[in-house]
């Protein structure tokens, strides 16, 4: 059986730490729709925002930031009923304001990519973690993120919300060193 990180309990979770967790990201869409999933779990578990991924998709427009920073009350009271999403109002209200903000990231340093990937200074960090308990919930680079995003005024952002992201997003790999995928992920550092 192939070693892996012990957190994925089920096919779900497994495809997603197997194909997606830790692989360095450069796509804005890709950032946008992750920063909006964390953003949306925020006091909930992982699980429960992959199994509404697909209705997220559909619902913000496949995670364009340009349709969904343009939604409305009315388009916000649509989210709202949705039983597919998590229907908290301020989170659905906070994707939409984040939205555009998340523009004007991009407007001001070229791309959302961009400007995250200072925060690492350009390269991932690869951690060596032996144990689950041995990874932390935020680090000196989510906490520097979290804050910068907030100053600009981005909603549901707070430091573990943004490790999240980091770890997410291949830009810190916190697979375990036992795991089948921290050394492939390792390698394709190298290859950035």
């Amino acid at each position: 059986m192939t070693q892996r990180c012990s957190w994925p309990k089920n096919e779900r979770n497994i495809k997603y730490h197997d194909e997606e967790w830790g692989v360095p990201v450069f796509d804005d869409q890709r950032h946008f729709e992750f920063l909006t999933l964390e953003s949306a779990q925020a006091g909930l578990s992982w699980d429960t925002v992959l199994k509404k991924r697909e209705a997220y998709r559909e619902a913000f427009c496949h995670f364009d930031p340009v349709q969904v920073s343009a939604f409305t009350a009315s388009d916000l009271e649509s989210l709202a009923q949705n039983p597919g999403l998590i229907r908290h109002p301020k989170k659905l209200s906070a994707a939409v304001t984040n939205a555009g903000l998340f523009l004007e990231i991009q407007s001001e340093f070229g791309s959302f990519s961009d400007y995250i990937w200072r925060f690492v200074d350009g390269k991932p960090i690869c951690n060596a973690w032996q144990s689950m308990g041995d990874i932390p919930a935020s680090s000196p680079e989510s906490d520097a993120l979290s804050k910068d995003l907030k100053k600009r005024g981005f909603k549901f952002v707070g430091s573990i919300i943004c490790y999240s992201h980091l770890q997410a997003a291949g830009l810190i790999n916190d697979h375990l060193v036992d795991c089948f995928r921290y050394e492939e992920i390792r390698k394709t550092h190298s290859q950035l």
